[in-house]
């Protein structure tokens, strides 16, 4: 790993990335979506102040974590500007994200622990299919595979259910209300 000299306070975008692991298109995207800050030098190249090394740290710990770069930036926010975040910044803001994950980690888990359940079939109204239709949710409301969207068809094409199909007789030997005697 690269030695950065104690003495340097401001670091290019290649002496960032060498030290902090993430690609330079990381640091410039982190810094797009407002997680780090750089300032421009007269030939307009980027330079960053040593804390940005820990908080580059941070971004990417949270990011391992499930968290997503929006909580993360509010997190940094909370943050004075050019302060190393701390352990106990760290320990704050982790402790507000904990109940997420855990709520995160329980849903992992039921959804791992049913996965032998799932017979894959797109049928969505399986009682016992706790993967794509918990609670059967679609069979109250409807039967039959509901993975492909429904699309109208041109009334009286065939196939379609249009007016020559809709007033034949039904299975039960009934004609249907809003067909003609």
């Amino acid at each position: 790993m690269p030695q950065i000299p104690q003495t340097l306070q401001e670091l290019t975008v290649g002496q960032l990335s060498a030290r902090s692991g993430a690609a330079v298109s990381a640091l410039r995207f982190y810094e797009a979506k407002g997680l780090i800050k750089s300032r421009r030098t007269s030939g307009n190249q980027r330079r960053y102040t040593r804390d940005t090394l820990r908080r580059v740290a941070f971004v990417r710990a949270a990011q391992r974590v499930g968290i997503p770069l929006a909580t993360i930036r509010d997190a940094l926010a909370e943050l004075p500007d050019e302060r190393t975040p701390t352990r106990d910044d760290w320990a704050r803001l982790s402790a507000t994200w904990r109940s997420e994950l855990d709520e995160r980690i329980s849903r992992l888990g039921r959804l791992r622990d049913h996965l032998a359940d799932c017979i894959g079939c797109g049928c969505l109204s399986l009682e016992a299919c706790v993967l794509s239709n918990p609670d059967d949710v679609f069979g109250r409301r409807t039967s039959g595979s509901r993975l492909m969207p429904e699309r109208p068809e041109a009334v009286g094409a065939p196939g379609s259910g249009g007016e020559s199909e809709r007033c034949g007789e039904r299975e039960d030997g009934e004609k249907p209300e809003d067909c003609g005697a």
